[in-house]
């Protein structure tokens, strides 16, 4: 975005774009992108790289030099004002004589929360929030959900045939989705902290949980094995990222072989149907600066996490494909609901081909509604 006539929405739309590189390596930090725009051309653009680098804000900044002098600044999040691991963005602008900042939304975080549009309006900078607010916030969903509730950003993804089968009555599912949407869903999970699945998801496929068809970091592995019956061969134990195996009655032989391979067992209580307290799983899965969860596994942990209310999104692949038989594998388990009213119906509904594949993807308006 080099010509002139640039407006603050076009320069928003820009830094929206940006943000989006930052993909899967800035968690628990949000994606934000910034722009310089001076006279109506973009003189300096960065975005937010790496946790623990440099802010969108400061490499924007860089990028336009002493053009910045009197130029606006146009950021998809508030600036930061506090000291953290880099020094607050506040700053940077002020020294670099910005004289207008156009903010897509406020930074919920209780150390910010207002507090950077405050300083800078102080200085006597014009600040003006809301531009694009509600595209910046779906791309922050991740950020924004871990800072208000103090608990991971869950997503739920899996693929299935038009009858909405995720495998036949033999257990087979490979592969139901194309090439494409392999592709795709790695994307998924380069962009979450960690990946979930069930021990029965472990033991039919023997997944890898990595995402080896992009580049990117692998998510933390998270397995649900409430007896300890995980392999200990499975290909996810060697994942590049230590797994996480949530247990309640693991045999202690086997909780030592793996803890001695550096892998982390956590012992949590079941209840009397054998199901783990999913809401305390997330609060110390948040404790631990786990931001977000990718759920991929199977049809019944997908049915406790909806039905406990704990799904934030939902991402389903649609294949070409009939697979039929009343044993075959539903893509949601458990009993369901009794009337279709009651069954949990999503909102913000995107639609997209992927090669000969659909993607659908939305977000559940009513929690909780399925009984596992």
């Amino acid at each position: 975005m080099t010509e002139r006539g640039v407006t603050e929405t076009d320069a928003m739309r820009h830094a929206i774009a940006l943000a989006e590189y930052g993909e899967g390596d800035v968690n628990p930090n949000p994606l934000v992108g910034a722009v310089v725009l001076r006279d109506g051309e973009v003189i300096g653009r960065g975005y937010h790289r790496a946790f623990g680098g440099p802010h969108a804000e400061v490499i924007a900044l860089r990028d336009a030099g002493a053009g910045a002098r009197g130029a606006t600044l146009v950021v998809t999040l508030e600036p930061c004002c506090c000291h953290g691991k880099t020094p607050p963005c506040t700053d940077a602008i002020l020294a670099a004589g910005i004289s207008r900042v156009v903010v897509a939304q406020r930074d919920p975080s209780p150390e910010i929360a207002g507090k950077g549009i405050e300083i800078l309006r102080a200085a006597g900078i014009e600040v003006e929030e809301g531009l694009l607010a509600e595209e910046a916030s779906r791309q922050a969903e991740i950020f924004l959900t871990y800072v208000t509730r103090g608990r991971p950003f869950v997503q739920l993804k899996f693929a299935s045939s038009l009858d909405g089968r995720i495998a036949t009555r033999t257990g087979d599912a490979k592969w139901i989705s194309g090439s494409a949407s392999r592709v795709e869903a790695h994307r998924l999970r380069r962009r979450l902290s960690a990946i979930l699945v069930g021990v029965g998801t472990v033991v039919a496929d023997d997944p890898q949980l990595d995402v080896r068809h992009v580049v990117g970091k692998d998510p933390i592995p998270i397995v649900l094995d409430p007896s300890g019956r995980i392999p200990l061969d499975a290909r996810v134990l060697r994942s590049s990222i230590d797994p996480i195996i949530v247990t309640a009655t693991m045999p202690v032989d086997v909780e030592e072989a793996l803890r001695s391979r550096g892998i982390h067992v956590w012992r949590m209580m079941i209840d009397d149907t054998g199901r783990f307290d999913l809401a305390e799983l997330l609060d110390r899965l948040g404790t631990d600066g786990i931001d977000s969860v990718l759920v991929e596994g199977g049809g019944e942990t997908a049915a406790c996490f909806l039905s406990a209310g704990l799904v934030d999104k939902v991402s389903l692949f649609l294949a070409p494909i009939l697979i039929g038989g009343r044993d075959a594998v539903a893509g949601i388990g458990g009993s369901g609901v009794d009337r279709v009213a009651d069954a949990p119906r999503l909102h913000n509904v995107t639609i997209r081909r992927v090669d000969d594949d659909v993607l659908i993807t939305g977000y559940p308006r009513r929690r909780p509604a399925l009984s596992s």
